[in-house]
């Protein structure tokens, strides 16, 4: 029998939870570490399989890496003498990439296969291999093998990119921080894991700034000495649990996590009828009426997340009337509203681009996750359903949510796992 989550859906979400660390910060600090002349310490990562796939990757290349779930991650980097990630390491999430910088600013030479993760669509690298050929680097793609080489060393200089790039900005960052001279990066992304990973470098002593605009200027460092450092909460984790909340006509207060960083989600749901509020470090959300359907049009930072498009589309289908959703990040982002379908939902798709007709109710299916975000949207619909809803491949899940099954039960949520064979 295979794996397969159990939700018996139509209870509503009601109580407090926090939210974890940030899973897409805590896989980019963690290969930065390999920058480090001194052991450093991080704190407030997420207990994901991505975290523990990057623990392997740096044992593997010779660090000594202590690693207690929800206490501390303590990284020597000094016995690393590898440069070379394994193909089924690489395999074994999409930010394995980031061990191109990291490594080309620690050695000046990387290895690293093209990279697993999610099936969502094309994710092409090419900005990333270009920002590091304006550092100075020789870089080869050999089949699905990445190589880079920097004989003479790194060398700061201006790297323009073509189209905004998370990835490619906090690789570029990475191979910069312990350049000789100046970097600068334009057309850079904003996210907030990516000014996170700027204060986790400059907590080691690197020169960087700008990091949250368009223009990150970096003045390359010989030294980084030990730090410690506590990764930012999850935002893509405290959308969804918004939108677990308003889906199941709920009543929830989120702690721990920032605001600010939710607005473009908060928007929406105040749009549909959903009542959200903050303080600090909390938000709450409430909803016991009927939803309005909204269009929603996917953008980089500070736009609409598309981390959050597939959990959103899934409150969407049960909505009063009729919702657009428009995917421009990524091309396979959709597939997850087949296998919404099969519980009752009205959605018709022209390419990037998803039409979808509000129902009155979902019922549960057995339905397949393809993706870490696409299983959050299943989970999301299978809370909102009637009857029992199976979901298969939960796997993909625990790449990007902390004990997810535990918080929701905490909340009211009938769910369960059940292990395959």
């Amino acid at each position: 029998m295979k794996e397969r989550m159990l939700i018996t859906g139509g209870n509503p979400l009601e109580g407090e939870v926090r939210v974890s660390g940030g899973k897409n910060t805590a896989v980019a600090v963690i290969p930065a570490t390999l920058l480090c002349d001194e052991p450093c310490t991080i704190e407030n990562l997420p207990d994901i399989a991505d975290v523990y796939a990057l623990v392997d990757i740096l044992r593997a290349l010779g660090a000594e890496v202590e690693y207690v779930p929800n206490l501390f991650m303590r990284v020597d980097p000094r016995p690393a003498d590898g440069w070379q990630v394994s193909y089924r390491d690489s395999q074994r999430l999409r930010a394995s990439y980031y061990l191109l910088g990291a490594l080309l600013g620690r050695r000046c030479e990387a290895e690293v296969y093209l990279p697993g993760g999610c099936a969502i669509g094309a994710r092409p690298i090419d900005q990333h291999l270009k920002g590091f050929a304006a550092l100075g680097a020789e870089v080869e793609q050999l089949g699905g093998r990445i190589v880079a080489k920097a004989e003479n060393g790194l060398i700061g200089s201006d790297v323009f990119f073509d189209v905004v790039t998370v990835g490619g900005t906090i690789n570029v960052m990475l191979a910069a921080a312990k350049a000789q001279g100046t970097t600068i990066i334009y057309n850079a992304a904003k996210e907030p894991h990516i000014v996170d990973l700027a204060n986790f470098l400059n907590s080691m002593g690197a020169k960087i700034k700008g990091a949250g605009t368009d223009v990150i200027r970096i003045r390359g460092v010989q030294y980084l000495h030990k730090a410690t450092y506590a990764v930012i909460p999850d935002q893509i984790e405290t959308g969804t649990l918004m939108i677990a909340a308003a889906a199941t006509h709920g009543d929830v207060v989120i702690h721990g996590c920032i605001p600010t960083h939710m607005e473009a989600l908060s928007a929406k749901l105040l749009e549909m009828g959903v009542r959200v509020s903050d303080s600090d470090d909390a938000i709450r959300v409430r909803s016991n009426g009927v939803h309005r359907g909204v269009n929603i049009k996917t953008q980089v930072y500070p736009g609409f997340p598309t981390d959050l498009q597939q959990p959103m589309s899934a409150l969407l289908t049960t909505a009063k009337g009729t919702s657009i959703i428009q995917e421009t990040i990524y091309e396979s982002r959709l597939k997850h509203l087949t296998e919404i379908s099969r519980m009752g939902a009205q959605v018709r798709i022209m390419d990037r681009t998803a039409i979808i007709e509000g129902v009155t109710d979902l019922y549960g299916a057995p339905i397949t996750a393809t993706d870490l975000r696409a299983g959050a949207a299943l989970v999301v619909a299978g809370l909102m359903a009637r009857g029992v809803t199976e979901i298969y491949e939960p796997h993909y899940i625990d790449r990007g949510y902390e004990h997810i099954e535990d918080k929701l039960r905490s909340l009211g949520a009938v769910i369960s796992r059940e292990k395959g064979e």
